[in-house]
């Protein structure tokens, strides 16, 4: 049986509707904007989403459009096993909280993981500030 991996859960309030949160967070064309620890652009190659990154190019696969405010997507970096990435867009009264979370990778120090945090927090925070301009 496989060990399960230390996890937190990142969040932000965005004073947004859900609806137009949720659609912002699933363009992967809009990763670009807010998620800058993934990558500086975003091609659809046939069916797949690759998203080009100083680690080179990664494939990223998202969760069908839905209903229930999940974004979730897994990222395909070269020579390492995928990562998985928990993402949702909850109601907040007329708001949104936008949940991350971050599963510590094996073999991952204290410091990498809490510099990985540090970066979701970071991209949380632009796109905060993106979507409530």
């Amino acid at each position: 049986m496989n060990e399960a991996l230390a996890a937190v859960t990142l969040s932000v309030t965005i004073r947004r509707d859900p609806q137009h949160v949720y659609d912002f967070i699933s363009d992967p064309t809009k990763l670009p904007l807010w998620a800058e620890g993934l990558g500086e652009t975003v091609q659809k190659r046939d069916k797949d989403w690759i998203v080009q990154t100083p680690a080179g190019a990664m494939k990223i696969v998202f969760a069908e459009r839905n209903s229930l405010g999940v974004a979730d997507h897994t990222v395909y970096p070269p020579n390492v096993a995928p990562v998985y990435v928990p993402m949702r867009v909850l109601a907040n009264g007329s708001g949104s909280e936008v949940l991350f979370t971050l599963f510590r990778q094996p073999d991952m120090s204290d410091a990498q993981y809490e510099r990985d945090a540090e970066l979701v927090r970071r991209d949380l925070h632009k796109l905060q500030q993106l979507l409530q301009r």
